[in-house]
């Protein structure tokens, strides 16, 4: 049996990263919906990390990779990545409830950790991280309200559309570390990137036409955080992560985000966390120290698995 991939420490850090700076997001999407179309902000979004990476890359000197081989590759892995889920889930929380869309985000880790165990030998799904994995999404719809899941209609297509971005998110975790694993986590996120634009910024034009450019400061302001901070800064942790832990460890990072941006309601919205938040954040901290494995070994005695 092919040895199975761990989280080292460095790997948990950038999931929390990841968790913490795609939590932050939906402060900057509850903006930049008042002005900008949502084909506009996943075309902006995406395109201007993609010059921010690729201005980083050249400036640090990185052998830039053959684009005649890889830019397929960048586009399919920009559009599993980005491009598709980020347009289905700002259109499904058009018309689902944002209560039912984070419950339905946080599936992204149970597809991430089942496609990878379909698809790579060293990340095979035991009882300990399947367990785990439970228990982080267990504590995720705590946290939400268990009356969301009242309104739960796999007929509804923004329910359907929720679920696809979850499982593009799961299988693109899988499918970047078999095509883009070779290249530096910075090319690797500068030319994914690159082919989310190329597909998302024809669409906008296509469905919303020319971009509105006579925005707010404080939009621009959101405009930039999400595309500098919560994807260019995002998915360089994002593929390092990946070459660290695998690509079912990586999707765990979704059980972080939702907590977060809970969080950050009460702190910046000024809305009050009950105690079910609190029981939700423990389970969802129990959880990862399942998944981690080395806290029960420890206690065992034995070397984590």
């Amino acid at each position: 049996m092919a040895p199975q991939k761990t989280i080292p420490p460095a790997a948990w850090a950038g999931l929390f990263a990841m968790g913490g700076l795609w939590g932050c997001s939906f402060l900057s999407v509850a903006i930049l919906i008042r002005e900008l179309p949502v084909f506009w902000i996943v075309a902006g979004r995406v395109s201007i990390a993609a010059l921010v990476l690729w201005s980083y890359v050249l400036i640090k000197g990185f052998p830039l990779p053959a684009f005649s081989r890889y830019l397929w590759r960048f586009i399919l892995v920009g559009c599993l990545t980005s491009a598709v889920p980020f347009l289905l889930i700002s259109w499904a929380q058009h018309h689902i409830p944002s209560g039912l869309a984070g419950i339905l985000n946080a599936s992204t880790a149970i597809f991430g950790v089942l496609f990878a165990a379909l698809i790579f030998a060293d990340e095979k799904l035991g009882v300990r991280k399947g367990t785990g994995v439970l228990l982080g999404v267990m504590g995720i719809v705590i946290i939400i309200g268990l009356e969301a899941l009242r309104s739960f209609d796999l007929t509804s297509l923004g329910q359907l559309a929720m679920i696809g971005a979850t499982m593009c998110y799961g299988l693109s975790n899988c499918v970047g570390r078999i095509l883009l694993s070779d290249l530096r986590p910075e090319v690797a996120a500068a030319g994914m990137l690159t082919g989310a634009s190329l597909f998302a910024l024809p669409a906008a034009f296509l469905v919303d036409g020319p971009p509105p450019l006579a925005l707010l400061p404080e939009t621009w302001g959101a405009l930039l955080y999400l595309a500098v901070m919560s994807t260019s800064l995002t998915y360089i942790i994002y593929y390092k992560v990946i070459q660290l832990a695998g690509a079912g460890n990586t999707s765990l990072t979704t059980l972080i985000v939702a907590p977060v941006s809970i969080a950050l309601g009460a702190l910046v919205l000024g809305e009050s966390l009950s105690l079910q938040a609190y029981l939700g954040f423990g389970l969802i901290a129990l959880g990862l120290l399942v998944i981690d494995g080395r806290v029960l070994s420890r206690l065992r005695g034995q070397n984590p698995a």
